[in-house]
């Protein structure tokens, strides 16, 4: 049976710290080969996050906004905060 684990943000957090080591056997991929790829086994790729209630205060302005999109604005606030924490790195 293929059950899927869910990550914390502190365990990605800490997957996110492995430094990266390429040589003559895996040598770094291009942007291009790393979209043409796909995994062996895709049901072994259905890793969800572990979603947390939580209450903010966003500006009416940047609600709006989101909100323009339709439906799944959350889903959206959420894919815009993941791409911010994927391309930015706290000390």
């Amino acid at each position: 049976m293929i059950t899927s684990k869910k990550l914390s943000s502190e365990r990605i957090a800490e997957i996110m710290k492995v430094p990266v080591t390429y040589s003559k056997d895996s040598p770094k991929l291009t942007a291009d080969q790393i979209a043409r790829m796909k995994p062996a086994h895709p049901e072994y790729w259905k890793v969800q996050p572990v979603k947390v209630s939580l209450s903010i205060k966003i500006d009416a302005d940047i609600v709006a906004w989101l909100k323009r999109g339709g439906k799944g604005y959350q889903t959206r606030l959420n894919t815009i905060l993941r791409q911010a924490m994927m391309h930015t790195q706290f000390e």
